[in-house]
């Protein structure tokens, strides 16, 4: 009789995949856990940007595309990712995390006074797929070895799945009745959006510096346990370094002279060319499928961003707080220009 558990047997030794019915469905929990950490993030940006564009009158495209962009596509979104998240293998998903941990440090280290906030809310848009492949990361790390791990991971699914459908009914609240709400101070949700919105990317910069953190110690666990001598490491991580170092400054450069969906595109070619080169040298063959697997979840997670992004180029756009100083400061003006001379 044909059991699951017999797959081993006859399939090739894919031990990036875990073939087999337990470790494969620890797998597809994790990939889903990582999807839905990324829809709580997609969700928040988009109530920020939503309130942005409620509140200038000239951005009432983006805003009739944000409110009427359908559930559906957003189930679509989180299970075609919740997938790519399961086949990518704990490998490349620690280089995809590291790359995006060393190119947002450099991005932020060399931010201008001018473009400081359009550039980390482009940064939160564009680390939704290194971010959903920073908690499988860090799950596999945190849970190898645990006894009960599926219960572990199906215990972390349902707070995932919960703050995600939190996030989710915020996002359609704001977008049917934020405008509605916040004329006639009737929703405290919405009134809140109204006076500490321009707050809510400081706290998602917060939260993703500690996820990212604990996702870049367990990548480097994850990948330095398949190595068993020093030697084979720095043969590992030397020409790793040297590669992403070129990487982030050729991105930065393009990045500033061609800002754009289609220059991030560009940049994600870039990026999984040059680690496909890497690892055909010291890599393993499953780690170029990976490659592909990274290409297709970069893409896919650009595509579902691709109006946001566009927002972002604006450079009034973000939030600020309403100046309350300004009546003050045109009554002197006027008893000055009245004032005899």
């Amino acid at each position: 009789m044909f059991s699951l558990p017999s797959l081993p047997s006859w399939l090739p030794g894919l031990s990036t995949l875990e073939w087999g019915s337990v470790l494969l469905l620890d797998s597809f929990l994790q990939g889903l856990v990582g999807a839905c950490g990324v829809s709580v993030l997609n969700s928040l940006l988009k109530v920020y940007f939503f309130v942005g564009c409620a509140n200038n009158p000239e951005r009432q495209l983006e805003q009739e595309w944000l409110r009427t962009r359908r559930a559906s596509l957003e189930t679509v979104h989180l299970a075609g990712l919740a997938l790519i998240l399961t086949v990518v293998g704990t490998r490349v998903a620690s280089l995809v995390v590291l790359e995006f941990s060393l190119r947002a440090v450099s991005t932020l280290l060399s931010l201008g006074k001018g473009s400081r906030g359009a550039q980390r809310l482009q940064l939160y848009l564009l680390c939704q797929y290194s971010l959903g492949c920073g908690l499988t990361c860090s799950l596999s790390f945190l849970q190898e070895g645990a006894a009960h791990r599926t219960l572990n991971l199906l215990l972390g699914l349902g707070l995932a799945a919960l703050l995600s459908k939190v996030a989710q009914r915020l996002c359609r609240h704001v977008c049917c009745l934020y405008e509605l709400h916040s004329s006639q101070q009737y929703c405290g949700v919405c009134l809140g959006l109204l006076a500490n919105a321009h707050g809510l990317p400081r706290l998602l910069g917060r939260a993703l510096t500690v996820a990212f953190a604990v996702s870049n110690l367990a990548a480097v666990a994850l990948i330095n346990r398949d190595f068993l001598t020093t030697s084979e490491a720095v043969r590992f991580w030397t020409p790793l370094t040297i590669c992403y170092t070129l990487l982030v400054i050729y991105m930065q450069e393009e990045q500033r002279q061609h800002p754009g969906l289609q220059s991030q595109v560009q940049t994600v070619l870039v990026r999984m060319g040059g680690l496909f080169v890497l690892l055909l040298t010291v890599g393993r063959w499953l780690d170029l499928v990976g490659i592909f697997i990274s290409l297709m979840g970069e893409i896919w997670c650009l595509v579902g961003v691709r109006t946001l992004l566009d927002l972002c180029q604006i450079q009034d756009f973000p939030s600020q707080r309403p100046l309350v100083s300004a009546p003050s400061q045109s009554r002197p003006a006027q008893a000055q220009g009245t004032a005899p001379s």
